[in-house]
């Protein structure tokens, strides 16, 4: 294999490593191996710099970049591990000239480099614009694609290292992305998912400011053959009413959100540099389940923020009966380097743990009473391959005897804990209708 990208991350990071492997072997990077790092925590630093170490062990002869938000936001670190050959910034790793000056770089000597020779790092807070990258069908055939929308974020939330990463909210023009969709959709994806870093900021420096909502509205109308349409995370304090109006409307886009809420105490989020409070997030999922009954919603949740006493925690706990979510991604605090909350009283680590199990508790029993809910139901399901597939909810279906890339309408009959259950040899064709109005969801 000429070249090989291991991915760290969130799925923005997913869709760029599609982007990073063609122009790293459109270059000739030969036999190298790219890490797409992520910062969002200590461990996730920790992750890449293991990974980097053992791929070394395993292929010695493999050249490594590393690239990504750690790559931008600790480069001289990764530039002074020995078994590091390049390390390229998160804006210039899409861009095609970083690797055809990578790929010469690479086949020379590497006997008596200096670590800053290694770095190709531009200063990301002086990009200001964000170009369409299309990712030309997915290479792996998959049923869902993968169209970046948005990059960086203007917020300094005090316990994140993001923007230093990514940099300041750019957006993709909204007649580029329904390109995108429409290209996407006719070579055969059922499900287009719209990726960004804080993507309820898309539109701010576009002329005009138009909003998340409006872009929804304008794929939908624009691309009437487009199956589905799902959005990654969001701030649901930006969401704005045509969102809102979309997701009431138009069946095409799924019933589910994942929300960055972070915690369920006050004082917490004020610390935290948020912008919503407790009651904001609460009455935010009673307004989309009235509007969109069975919706499914996840989150992220921090626990152990600092200062955070038990009484403060268990109001986040308590966020995930009170906002009826179903999804759960739980980080256990860890302080980034430069950023306010790394200076603030820190609450000790084995507590941190165990808030963290608690918290993951709490949304495995989640996620099993809306799977037992489910049952009995009929849910249309894209087949992602030939065992599994996921429902309007992003709930995991096994399946067996599918045709991988349609959606079909079937029975639940059971789960098993972490995913539901269906009749067995599922052989009946794709569904394509569509409706202007959400169907009934069980």
């Amino acid at each position: 294999m000429s070249v090989e990208v291991v991915t760290f991350g969130c799925r923005l990071n997913a869709f760029e490593s599609e982007l990073i492997a063609r122009h790293a072997e459109a270059a000739g990077a030969d036999d190298t191996i790219i890490i797409n790092s992520c910062a969002v925590t200590n461990e996730a630093v920790a992750q890449a710099r293991q990974s980097i170490r053992k791929l070394k062990r395993e292929r010695p002869d493999a050249r490594i970049v590393v690239t990504g938000c750690a790559a931008q936001t600790q480069a001289a670190m990764f530039a002074a591990m020995p078994e590091v050959d390049r390390v390229i910034g998160n804006d210039d790793k899409l861009q095609p000239a970083a690797w055809r000056t990578t790929a010469p770089a690479l086949a020379a000597p590497r006997f008596g480099i200096d670590a800053s020779e290694k770095v190709a790092v531009s200063d990301i807070m002086a990009v200001k614009e964000m170009a369409p990258h299309l990712v030309d069908g997915f290479q792996h055939g998959l049923p869902r694609a993968f169209v970046q929308v948005q990059n960086g974020c203007d917020h300094r939330c005090t316990f994140c290292i993001i923007p230093y990463g990514r940099g300041n909210s750019r957006s993709v023009p909204m007649g580029a992305v329904v390109d995108q969709v429409r290209t996407l959709t006719e070579r055969g994806h059922a499900e287009i998912v719209l990726t960004g870093v804080d993507l309820t900021s898309y539109g701010a420096d576009l002329p005009g400011a138009p909003k998340l909502g409006r872009l929804l509205k304008q794929i939908l109308r624009h691309v009437p053959e487009l199956q589905r349409l799902r959005i990654s995370s969001i701030d649901s304090i930006e969401a704005d009413a045509d969102l809102i109006d979309a997701l009431a409307e138009d069946a095409r886009l799924m019933p589910h959100l994942h929300l960055s809420l972070q915690a369920g105490d006050d004082l917490i989020l004020k610390r935290m540099k948020r912008r919503h409070a407790r009651a904001d997030a609460i009455a935010f999922c009673d307004q989309v389940r009235r509007l969109r009954p069975g919706i499914a919603l996840g989150a992220d949740l921090i626990a152990g923020f600092p200062t955070e006493t038990e009484e403060m925690f268990a109001r986040s706990l308590d966020l995930v009966e009170q906002c009826g979510l179903t999804f759960l991604h739980v980080f256990p605090y860890s302080p980034r380097p430069g950023t306010p909350a790394a200076r603030m009283p820190q609450v000790d680590g084995a507590v941190i743990r165990d808030r963290a199990r608690r918290l993951r508790a709490a949304g495995e029993a989640a996620l099993r009473r809306r799977l037992d809910a489910e049952i009995g139901c009929e849910r249309e399901v894209l087949i992602e391959s030939a065992t599994q597939g996921r429902t309007e909810h992003y709930l995991p279906v096994e399946v067996s005897g599918a045709v991988p890339g349609t959606v079909q309408r079937l029975a639940i009959i059971g789960h098993d804990d972490t995913k539901l259950l269906v009749p067995p040899s599922v052989s009946s064709p794709g569904l394509t209708g569509r409706s202007s109005t959400p169907r009934p969801l069980g």
